[in-house]
């Protein structure tokens, strides 16, 4: 039987130096707050959680849990994921929206 011997290979001063000389070159300022591409896909987005979208979401998390609690095994977590989605849907997309857009 024969078996694979992997010798360990040295990695030369230039492998490492290179990429990092290139990304020192290529890399130019960001700023966080100048960019506006994705802001009508948020804005959608954000609308669709608080609207008609948050209650579907937390209509279908209620189900599911009923669903589970008909068919006759019961966990604390068949109530609370429910609360817990529509609550995380009610509030939460503001947090969130809040935390990103806020100046650091």
């Amino acid at each position: 039987m024969t078996t694979l011997s992997l010798k360990p290979r040295r990695i030369g001063v230039g492998a490492i130096v290179l990429p990092v000389a290139i990304a020192v070159l290529a890399a130019s300022a960001a700023f966080a707050g100048a960019d506006t591409t994705f802001a009508p896909a948020l804005t959608k987005f954000t609308d669709f959680l608080e609207g008609s979208g948050g209650k579907i979401i937390t209509v279908l998390s209620l189900a599911g849990g009923l669903i589970g609690l008909a068919s006759g095994r019961f966990t604390l977590s068949q109530i609370a994921v429910p609360v817990g989605v529509g609550i995380g849907v009610g509030t939460g997309v503001p947090i969130v929206t809040s935390v990103v857009t806020a100046i650091i």
